[in-house]
């Protein structure tokens, strides 16, 4: 009986062996991002100078499968105000899969520590055990206050919080010259009468809001998203602050941040660009030729601390 020819199959088809293979493939895609590495886009100025808006960064998460973060690392996790589905399997997709958005701090307090804020001759100072911690990372540079690009300068009178963003700004260099953003001086807030530009100075304590306020009791724990708090952290909770202290939401807004929410430490610095555009590609097509001069050379391939 002659050879009888298997049927071809149709040029694009998947064979089952070809399913396989992709299926493997993004299990093990899966199971590196989420247990070996990440790579983070810098949203907010909450980490300047340290880390500047629309840098990308590589994170290290497999260390924390064999230790715990330790004081001064600059750590990613899951946003702590973040309402997770009371439904198991939903809660787990939002945890892995889409879900809260990524934060980056530093570590101030690890388990077990006392940390202590308080205010000594006008300026905020942190305690750690009963000892005042030097901070050589935390962002000496005034901020200014940019309107952002949807408002128009001239009409707006609504609420400056939610219409401007907060940069570093260097007063001893002219605007052409800035190191850290590319600032369009006409769209800067500036005093009414003066028109001096509004500045807010490093080491300005912040101002407290009565709607987070609680009471101040020695040893008892209280925040209330100003410079004065105090904490002893429980077995598996850390207190983490940003380095730019004038405009950073952290630990002094939603309290201790709880270990299972950490996935990550951030370590090098892939590529720094002056956008804030998630995806680079929309402002490469928006400025194809300026793009390209908003990258800051100075600042990319580099490990940080």
């Amino acid at each position: 009986m002659a050879n009888q020819k298997q049927p071809l199959k149709p040029r694009g088809q998947l064979t089952e062996s070809g399913w396989y293979e992709i299926v493997f493939l993004i299990v093990v895609v899966f199971l590196v991002r989420t247990f070996g590495f990440g790579i983070y886009q810098v949203p907010t100025g909450s980490m300047e100078t340290t880390m500047l808006v629309g840098e990308r960064f590589f994170a290290d998460k497999a260390t924390y499968l064999f230790r715990k973060p330790q004081r001064g690392e600059i750590i990613s996790f899951n946003d702590p105000l973040f309402n997770y589905s009371p439904s198991r399997i939903k809660a787990l997709f939002q945890n892995y899969v889409w879900g809260p958005s990524n934060w980056t701090k530093r570590v101030i307090g690890i388990p077990g520590d006392s940390v202590w804020g308080i205010v000594e001759d006008g300026k905020p100072v942190v305690y750690v055990n009963n000892k005042q911690i030097t901070e050589p990372y935390v962002n000496t540079y005034p901020l200014v206050i940019s309107l952002n690009e949807d408002f128009d300068l001239k009409t707006f009178s609504g609420d400056v919080e939610q219409a401007s963003s907060p940069y570093s700004y260097d007063p001893d260099l002219p605007f052409d010259k800035q190191p850290f953003y590319r600032l369009k001086e006409n769209r800067l807030l500036r005093d009414e009468k003066k028109q001096d530009l509004l500045l807010l100075e490093p080491g300005t304590p912040l101002v407290r809001d009565e709607r987070y306020d609680q009471e101040h009791r020695e040893g008892v724990n209280h925040w209330n998203c100003t410079d004065e708090f105090f904490v002893k952290l429980g077995a598996n909770q850390y207190w983490v602050m940003g380095d730019n202290r004038e405009g950073s939401r952290d630990s002094r807004f939603f309290g201790p941040l709880e270990g299972n929410l950490i996935h990550g430490r951030i370590i090098f610095r892939i590529l720094s660009v002056d956008s804030e555009y998630d995806w680079w590609i929309f402002d490469i097509l928006r400025h194809p030729v300026d793009f390209f001069n908003r990258i800051r050379k100075n600042r990319c391939l580099q490990f940080i601390s």
